[in-house]
C-alpha cells in the first residue's frame, strides 16, 4: 500500500462530513485493543480494616 492511497474509501452515496467523521472514529476504536487495567494490590491502610487483620485501627482500641 503506498501513502498516496487511503485506507478505504465511500463506494455509494455522498457522506457528509460528520458522518464520515463517525466512521472514522468507530474504525479506530474498534481497531484498538481493549488493554484492562493492570491489578492494584490494596493499600496498607485498607488490609487495616479486613477482618483477620490484628495490626491496624480496628486493633487499637482492643485490651492488649
Amino acid at each position: 500500500m503506498s501513502a498516496e492511497e487511503p485506507l478505504f474509501r465511500v463506494v455509494r452515496g455522498v457522506p457528509t462530513a460528520e458522518e464520515l467523521a463517525a466512521l472514522v472514529g468507530a474504525i479506530i476504536s474498534r481497531s484498538r485493543p481493549a488493554a484492562a487495567p493492570a491489578p492494584t494490590a490494596p493499600s496498607a491502610w485498607a488490609r487495616s480494616g479486613r477482618p483477620g487483620s490484628s495490626r491496624g485501627w480496628r486493633a487499637a482500641g482492643l485490651p492488649r
